[in-house]
């Protein structure tokens, strides 16, 4: 089948006639004789060109094209009409349609028409599809964590997104700062464009202004030729600038210009260059305190965190710890196409007991080294480095109460082997009570 096609036409006899002509070339033709009924068809099944007649009982067709989009937006859409007019001609188009053509003409212009129809449906289709793909795979729904602190931060990053505010991500090294940056440009209206990541302590200070703004030929030794910086990479889209701390006062004078008026000059130019770019900075600094001693500039600080957003260190949520293994064992599992290994209590309770310096960027190259190295079904406390097979683990580095009570719980239910009545009695509680608590913990 070469595509799916609907006809919305109250005369049934030229529905019919059309009908026929489209299915001889072997496109699936569906009938409908007014506008409920077409977007009817249209919520149940999916279709790559719609061919309607401008004049329908219950509704206007021209007015018919924007619902039509709005429920479908890969279909294209050709109206029919009887008496046709520049205006509706214009309006149609403007609300979506992809052509407009006078009765009478149809039999020899319609197929050519379908025919171009059904292309741009194909490819706003695999577009549509590709989007998703992408959402899906840097949207919210992939940041991992049901502890408060992520689901809050999550929260907070789900309200910013569909703004132009500037964000500030705070948080140590490795706290997943570019994931929300990407998460929050997926879920924005300029998820369409650019999303670019630039980290300002991996680049030498003096060849990061020319990488943000560009150079025109001739600036300095070896700009051969005019180059584009990263802002105008991002252009229309969004620059997530990491390590923010560590960019130079003259540099950031240049960055609180481009926040206050979107233009910049590049290096050797004296013309300004206008963008439309969202900026989303990180730092694991307290970039508040620096202003106090002048390392970073207090207007730009305020220009920067407009919205905030602070992301906890992992020893701060160890019941994410579980869950974030388990990906990064599925993830580097099937990287090196081996069987998923199971984890042990005793592996679990040493990673849970560790205090992740390097956050979860450390425990992602710490479960890529089990995958490389072990070839256990069930990992063990031997599969770990050292450092965290020697941890102690009754040993908690969360000092939030309700951190302590679930580790606990954990603890004695590990003792019992998942006996709830015997965990229960030694916990000293009663078992109703140990349900809501292992409900609230989330914890097996």
């Amino acid at each position: 089948m070469k595509g799916n096609i609907l006809i919305i036409d109250d005369e049934e006899k030229l529905r019919g006639l059309l009908s026929r002509i489209v299915s001889l070339e072997g496109f699936k033709v569906t009938e409908a004789a007014n506008a409920k009924a077409g977007l009817k068809k249209l919520e149940q099944e999916e279709f790559n060109v719609v061919i309607c007649d401008v004049k329908l009982p219950d509704a206007n067709g021209v007015d018919l094209a924007k619902k039509i989009k709005e429920v479908s937006p890969a279909t294209e859409i050709i109206m029919l009409t009887a008496y046709g007019t520049i205006a509706d001609g214009v309006k149609a188009i403007k609300n979506g349609a992809f052509d407009y053509i006078t009765k009478g003409d149809d039999n020899d212009k319609i197929l050519p028409l379908v025919y171009r129809a059904i292309d741009k449906s194909l490819l706003q289709q695999r577009l549509y599809r590709l989007e998703k793909k992408v959402n899906k795979q840097y949207g919210f729904e992939n940041i991992i964590g049901t502890s408060k602190q992520i689901q809050e931060a999550i929260t907070l990053g789900k309200k910013v997104a569909g703004t132009d505010a500037t964000v500030l991500l705070l948080g140590e090294t490795g706290t997943g700062k570019e994931v929300f940056a990407q998460a929050i440009h997926y879920a924005s209206n300029r998820s369409d464009k650019n999303f670019v990541a630039v980290n300002c302590s991996a680049i030498g200070k003096d060849i990061l202004e020319s990488e943000l703004f560009g150079h025109k030929a001739g600036a300095f030794t070896g700009a051969n030729k005019d180059t584009k910086g990263l802002f105008e990479e991002a252009d229309g889209g969004t620059i997530f600038l990491d390590e923010i701390g560590e960019m130079s006062p003259e540099l950031q004078s240049k960055l609180l210009r481009v926040l206050e008026t979107n233009e910049f000059l590049k290096v050797g130019e004296s013309k300004p260059t206008q963008v439309n770019v969202r900026v989303i900075a990180a730092t694991n600094r307290d970039l508040q305190k620096e202003t106090e001693t002048q390392q970073f500039r207090i207007d730009l600080f305020y220009r920067l965190a407009v919205f905030q957003i602070p992301l906890p260190a992992l020893r701060e949520h160890p019941k994410d710890i579980e869950s974030l293994a388990e990906y990064f064992l599925s993830f580097f599992a099937a990287k090196v196409n081996k069987s998923k290994p199971k984890m042990s209590q005793e592996f679990l309770e040493k990673l849970k007991g560790y205090h992740w310096k390097g956050n979860i960027r450390e425990l992602k190259n710490i479960m890529e080294r089990t995958v490389i190295l072990s070839d256990n079904p069930m990992l063990t406390a031997n599969d770990l480095p050292l450092e965290i097979k020697t941890t102690s683990s009754s040993s908690l580095s969360s000092f939030n109460l309700a951190d302590v009570e679930e580790h606990h719980i954990q603890k004695v239910l590990n003792h019992t082997n998942g006996n709830k009545t015997e965990a229960a009695r030694l916990l000293n509680i009663g078992l109703t009570t140990l349900y809501r608590k292992l409900e609230e913990y989330k914890l097996r």
